[in-house]
């Protein structure tokens, strides 16, 4: 997300689909899914509710595809341990740990945004919470399959036990409960998968 100051010179240059899916993601992240509005988007992204309607049949299609945006980037992340620890799917583990370590501070503010968008999106059939599962078991097969490779025994427990650690953290850091979530974090995980 972009700072005040630098948006309106990177919202002239970007093509008007980008600049919703930008507004969006900043509104809804700062907001809430529920409480903005199509215009609040529209003038944020200094287009019109038409233009959104033109690319987004529905808000609920908007809030779909900016949850697959957010999810395409932690399928990323999977993609770059794989690629930075060929082989050492125990290092892997640990660099997805670290990916969501170091992220935690920029969720203390407003927090996970699937986690966020689950809470106000209580109707399982709304097409954005399907993204979020469907994101959710891609996430759990990679993992289970890296703690399956790593040799751990009963892979599907301790995938299980990590996500449950990584979530853990997110909300804790959400809402404050826990100091040093991300060093917490890392030492759990790395107990879990072993030496």
């Amino acid at each position: 997300m972009t700072s005040t100051a630098a948006r309106p010179g990177r919202v002239a240059k970007l093509p008007p689909r980008e600049r919703i899916l930008d507004a969006a993601e900043e509104l809804f992240q700062r907001e809430g899914i529920q409480r903005v509005g199509v215009q609040a988007i529209a003038e944020r992204a200094e287009t019109t509710k038409m233009a959104i309607y033109r690319h987004f049949e529905t808000k609920d299609a908007l809030v779909a595809e900016w949850l697959r945006i957010l999810a395409a980037e932690y399928q990323a992340a999977f993609d770059r341990v794989e690629a930075e620890h060929p082989g050492r799917p125990r290092e892997q583990i640990l660099g997805l740990a670290r990916f969501i370590a170091d992220g935690l501070p920029s969720l203390s503010y407003r927090g996970c945004p699937f986690i966020n968008s689950l809470a106000e999106l209580p109707d399982r059939s709304h097409p954005a919470r399907q993204v979020i599962e469907e994101h959710k078991s891609r996430q759990t097969r990679r993992l289970v399959g890296m703690c399956t490779e790593a040799g751990l025994p009963d892979p599907e427990q301790v995938a299980a036990q990590i996500t449950f650690v990584l979530e853990g953290a997110q909300v804790s850091t959400q809402n404050g409960s826990v100091d040093r979530a991300g060093e917490r974090l890392m030492r759990i995980v790395e107990a879990l998968v072993g030496p």
